[in-house]
């Protein structure tokens, strides 16, 4: 069978060829449980893949099913994704294309750096509000350490003020969300620069930081 309009073959050429890619763990509960919120996350990959455009060598830290990698990965030239659960990492393996292919392994931040080291940059997207504040200067510490002297960091987190609207099972897991100044405060310890940015939806912007569902901290020059 063919399409009825001609340019839409290759949908099916390569449902044939290589078959229908599926969603990872994480990205399949959401696409069950909440749809739009697919969206607000991969908008945030995007916001990191344009920032950290050209980047050669690339860290993320915390990835999860790394559905929105590869969103990433067309801006830089490598990344190594890292989840400190072993059933995440898994599943990224067992989804992984050849014409996407990432390094991904087990490692928790809290640790050490990651072996590899140093990065040009490295990101960290819905993990900081995961790491509890007696342990949130190691993270932090580690974090740094992985990267070269001039390396860039990005670190995006829900906002302290979010978390009055936030779902059950994400009360439970978020122990250590910051308003805006108390966000910019951790990360000016270990960066020289430090530039903060809302986030509403799938809209990243410069506004009001107690009316920011999400927070983005985008650091340069690590002290």
């Amino acid at each position: 069978m063919n399409t009825k309009e001609p340019q839409y073959q290759r949908v099916l050429d390569i449902r044939d060829e290589q078959g229908l890619t599926p969603l990872g763990l994480m990205s399949n509960q959401t696409w069950h449980d909440d749809p739009k919120r697919l969206v607000f996350v991969l908008s945030r990959y995007k916001f990191v893949a344009k920032m950290l455009s050209g980047k050669n060598k690339v860290l993320e830290i915390g990835c999860a099913d790394a559905f929105g990698t590869r969103i990433v990965l067309q801006e830089v030239n490598a990344i190594t994704a890292i989840d400190f659960d072993p059933v995440f990492v898994e599943d990224v393996h067992a989804r992984m294309e050849e014409h996407w292919q990432f390094e991904c392994k087990v490692h928790d931040m809290l640790s050490g750096p990651v072996d590899g080291s140093p990065f040009d940059a490295a990101y960290s997207l819905d993990v900081l509000e995961h790491i509890t504040p007696q342990d949130e200067d190691r993270f932090m510490q580690n974090l740094a350490d992985s990267l070269t002297e001039h390396g860039v960091a990005i670190v995006g987190s829900p906002s302290l003020e979010s978390q009055e609207y936030a779902s059950p099972p994400s009360k439970a897991g978020h122990v250590n969300c910051k308003d805006g100044p108390g966000m910019k405060s951790l990360m000016e310890k270990y960066f020289h620069n430090v530039f903060l940015f809302s986030m509403n939806d799938e809209v990243v912007h410069t506004g009001y930081y107690r009316m920011a569902h999400y927070l983005f901290a985008v650091c340069a020059g690590k002290k």
